[in-house]
């Protein structure tokens, strides 16, 4: 299972989150992007812990009905791993190597790289430019992973009837489908803070000009206002999640639990961007967007822009695409904060 490569053939953009299990199609018609379908799925609590699978049929079964439900017409997939679960480096190699001698080459020095054995890692790498030392030689991007992370999330796409083309790296995903909406924020800003405001982890990313520069995660995200509902309204987690997504809690949410949790989002997002700012020649940033699924909480991104003093909006990598006429384009707006992951995975059939 290469981390990296695909080469000429549609992929569906799969992402399996602690949550639920997202899934994008999208197509290239005369040299526009195209959002065939979508969906999203909730697995139920413990399917998914600490971003490893723990029940592999489980999530085949939502791939399975999710699939079905897209409508998707191939069974290739490009799905991904945590940043957490990857180790990444950058190594200068000579540029005149084969891509088949680069790779034993990396195999025999992997014990530099690598903190385990070759025979429990899934190794990729890919040539990312020229060298900063060395005119003759080029930087490769190594990535390892522990095989047990790719093949849990293998097995359960196949037993949905998927094939596993492609295992990327969530972050990479990402940055793929900023890319294809950063030329809309308003005044082309140089600097942007991308806040992925997840289950149970916060991640800040700065870009410059469009490319990640800076990652930092924190463990903050949606669950802990999903624990606070229960605990004060005595609900179930399911019960929790569909009030908070339906807004149908009682008058004292806004005000008890929900103004305290968006300030907590708020100090989380100050915290990590003072972070970057100590180790950077930068003090602010021109733009800040939010992603993930906490990011359309009512009122959210008018209170970070209010308090942190930058434009602020929430993520949307679909902004330039054509739309099916069956997607419903009010969800997919509330959606698509959500979708950063699949939707870069999907694009992945266009490298």
């Amino acid at each position: 299972m290469r981390l990296f490569s695909s080469k000429g053939r549609q992929l569906v953009g799969v992402d399996v989150s602690a949550t639920c299990v997202k899934m994008v199609d999208i197509k290239r018609i005369q040299g526009v992007f195209h959002l065939q379908s979508y969906g999203i799925e909730r697995l139920a609590p413990g399917v998914v812990v600490d971003k490893l699978v723990a029940d592999t049929e489980a999530v085949g079964e939502v791939v399975a009905r999710l699939a079905r439900r897209c409508h998707v017409t191939g069974q290739n997939v490009a799905s991904a791993v945590s940043g957490s679960a990857v180790i990444t480096k950058i190594i200068d190699m000579e540029a005149s190597l084969t891509d088949s001698e680069r790779d034993a080459q990396i195999r025999l020095d992997a014990d530099q790289y690598i903190p385990y054995p070759l025979s429990e890692v899934n190794l990729d790498f890919e040539v990312i430019g020229p060298s900063q030392i060395n005119d003759r030689m080029v930087q490769v991007l190594l990535a390892a992973s522990r095989s047990e992370n790719v093949e849990q999330r293998v097995d359960a796409l196949a037993f949905g009837g998927m094939t596993t083309k492609v295992m990327d790296i969530e972050s990479h995903a990402i940055e793929r489908a900023f890319a294809l909406m950063v030329d809309s924020l308003p005044n082309h800003p140089e600097l942007v803070a991308l806040v992925d405001i997840g289950h149970t982890q916060t991640t800040l990313y700065v870009a410059k000009n469009g490319e990640f520069v800076y990652s930092r995660e924190q463990l903050f995200g949606g669950a802990q206002l999903t624990e606070a509902i229960q605990n004060r309204y005595g609900l179930s987690y399911e019960e929790a999640t569909i009030n908070k997504r339906e807004q149908t809690l009682p008058d004292d949410y806004y005000n008890e639990l929900l103004m305290p949790f968006m300030d907590n989002v708020i100090q989380q997002i100050t915290r990590s961007l003072q972070f970057y700012f100590s180790s950077s020649q930068y003090n602010n940033v021109d733009h800040i967007v939010l992603c993930g699924g906490s990011a359309v909480i009512p009122g959210l991104v008018g209170m970070v822009q209010q308090k942190l003093g930058n434009p602020t909006s929430i993520a949307n990598p679909f902004i330039n695409m054509s739309i099916a006429p069956q997607i419903d384009s009010e969800q997919l707006l509330l959606d698509a904060p959500s979708l950063m992951v699949a939707c870069g995975l999907a694009l992945r059939s266009f490298d």
